[in-house]
């Protein structure tokens, strides 16, 4: 992402931060959790490492992250707003939370999508058939 619009946005792990509605809006309309419940959200944020992507006080994009700290993370519902992509948001988002001090001991992380970008091999993910 180019450096002059790193100033503009932020990443954030404090779950109050979070907007729920904004979330739950995206993926109630994904493909990989469509329809799911406020209250489904709800209990898996509560119970994952979660991070948030903001311009200024507005979020996003959002991903969550199942792990045990130790040896595996699956990284879960990750997602950029549309009028935000393009920008290189998305790969210095997927970059932050790999790159994440808690989470430097995970020897295997885990990514199941449909579309795999050209930027994911770089990232530590490996394309399975």
């Amino acid at each position: 992402m180019p450096e002059k619009l790193k100033h503009r946005f932020y990443i954030s792990t404090e779950k109050s931060k979070l907007e729920i509605s904004t979330i739950h809006n995206f993926l109630k309309n994904s493909y990989w959790a469509e329809n799911i419940s406020v209250e489904i959200l709800e209990k898996s944020i509560k119970n994952s490492l979660c991070f948030g992507l903001y311009e200024e006080q507005k979020q996003i994009g959002f991903a969550r992250v199942i792990t045990d700290y130790a040896t595996s993370a699956l990284l879960k519902d990750v997602f950029i707003l549309e009028p935000y992509r393009g920008q290189g948001l998305g790969k210095w988002f997927i970059e932050y939370i790999v790159g994440y001090p808690e989470l430097q001991d995970v020897s295997k992380w885990l990514l199941a999508t449909l579309i795999c970008t050209r930027s994911l091999p770089s990232l530590r993910f490996q394309k399975f058939a």
